[in-house]
């Protein structure tokens, strides 16, 4: 029996018991659509978790920050020394490490100051102490005007950088170029008799530059959009009056050299601070992202599970169906035998219609899959408000493996009620009313 003979026997078969066939297509349907949709929806979560590291810089990055203690077992136990990070540690780690691109110092504040505007315009945001590789290392590009220079942070110049939502709250649709805002803030000192009280000061800041939005970070929840950048040194001569960095982010030239990239400025660090090192934390992005995407992982491998339970529940129908197929059929048997239909033709014929009708659920399902995937991810941005975008990624490897589990499905589950086909007397075959 040729290929295309089987095929137009298998369809007419099918054709002559629609209902029948759709309902035992039902299973491998609904598994196929099921296994798409769910991993769809987790490489989807796998993009999310990569657009957010990228708001951030980037999955090559680390972060170098001071700690005050250190944990020997189930305890705490503070670290005494009086080592702190410095604007140098940042210049030596550029210098004497190979594996590094860049190495950005900040001295942030999450929590806001009020800056106000022209007109009576104020709003509460953020602010980042930094130095002109900022913007190089994040990757991030000017709205308007120009970023904090080598020379700003030299002079300690009274200038800053704005938000794409910090110029909008202050200026609305004016340009913010050359205009000033001013921070308002309360500083304590000692008066004569060693008293300590607490005076108003106001900072006045030109505004030099304006970012393109960056949106907000999924996993930390602030948006750079609500920030203020300002030199480095001037955040330290304003704000904290000391030359400490509360931490320097590094970017390695791949996520593959981190490692070697961490080795390098631990050693730099050991040899600026008499060889101490514990006072330094190293926050890793890349383990971040791993422990999510092995998250990711275990919640698509647990549906999948769920889901090709449901294709063995299909493969069973279809096995089912092809016995009842062939009891129906005892006497076409008989006869194709008596007309010197050989017993692998036979089996042949039971055997393509099997694959046929997981083809065309398989196809069916691979529809729908997309279809759910789709539909899933508007819930998830539109109705959930889980994240704004959430894209739904259909693989071509899965859209493979899923043909192909679904012919195997067909082979496996359709072999023996093709094999039981094949081995029917003629004669025997021929008496069946």
């Amino acid at each position: 029996m040729s290929l295309i003979e089987g095929l137009s026997i298998g369809i007419a078969a099918i054709r002559a018991n629609k209902m029948r066939s759709l309902l035992t297509m039902l299973g491998i349907i609904i598994g196929i659509a099921a296994v798409l949709a769910m991993i769809a929806i987790g490489d989807g979560a796998k993009e999310v978790v990569l657009q957010d590291a990228e708001k951030l810089g980037g999955a090559n990055q680390f972060t170098l920050y001071r700690r005050s203690s250190t944990r020997v077992g189930k305890h705490k136990v503070p670290i005494r020394t009086k080592e702190y990070l410095n604007y140098d540690d940042v210049i030596a780690i550029q210098t004497e490490c190979p594996s590094v691109d860049y190495v950005t110092p900040r001295i942030r504040d999450w929590k806001g100051m009020l800056f106000q505007g022209p007109g009576g315009t104020q709003t509460r945001a953020g602010y980042n102490g930094v130095d002109k590789s900022f913007k190089d290392a994040m990757d991030w590009k000017l709205h308007d005007g120009r970023f904090i220079t080598d020379e700003d942070v030299k002079n300690a110049t009274k200038v800053c950088v704005l938000g794409d939502a910090v110029a909008t709250d202050l200026f609305g649709n004016i340009s913010p170029l050359g205009q000033e805002i001013r921070i308002a803030r309360r500083v304590k000192y000692f008066d004569h008799r060693g008293k300590r009280r607490s005076r108003r000061v106001t900072d006045r800041f030109t505004v030099v530059g304006k970012m393109t939005p960056r949106g907000r970070s999924l996993r930390f929840g602030w948006s750079f959009d609500s920030m203020v950048f300002f030199p480095i040194t001037t955040t330290q001569e304003r704000f904290t009056g000391d030359d400490k960095i509360q931490e320097i982010v590094v970017y390695a030239h791949s996520i593959e050299d981190v490692p070697t990239a961490v080795s390098e400025v631990r050693q730099v660090i050991r040899q600026r601070h008499k060889g101490e090192d514990k006072f330094v934390k190293i926050y890793e992005m890349r383990k971040g992202i791993r422990q999510l995407e092995k998250i990711s992982k275990m919640i698509k491998i647990a549906l999948g599970s769920i889901a090709g339970f449901s294709l063995l529940i299909g493969g069973i129908g279809i096995m089912n169906m092809m016995l009842v197929a062939v009891t129906e059929r005892t006497r076409e048997i008989g006869l194709r035998k008596a007309l010197g239909a050989k017993p692998l033709d036979i089996m042949l014929q039971f055997l393509i219609e099997s694959l046929t009708l997981c083809a065309i659920g398989g196809i069916i399902g691979i529809g729908l899959g997309v279809f759910a995937g789709e539909g899933m991810s508007f819930l998830a941005v539109k109705i959930a408000k889980i994240v704004p975008e959430w894209p739904s990624v259909v693989s071509t490897q899965w859209v493979v493996i899923s043909c192909l589990f679904s012919a195997a499905i067909g082979i496996s589950f359709g072999l023996y009620p093709a094999i039981k086909a094949s081995m029917l007397s003629p004669i025997e075959a021929l008496r069946k009313e």
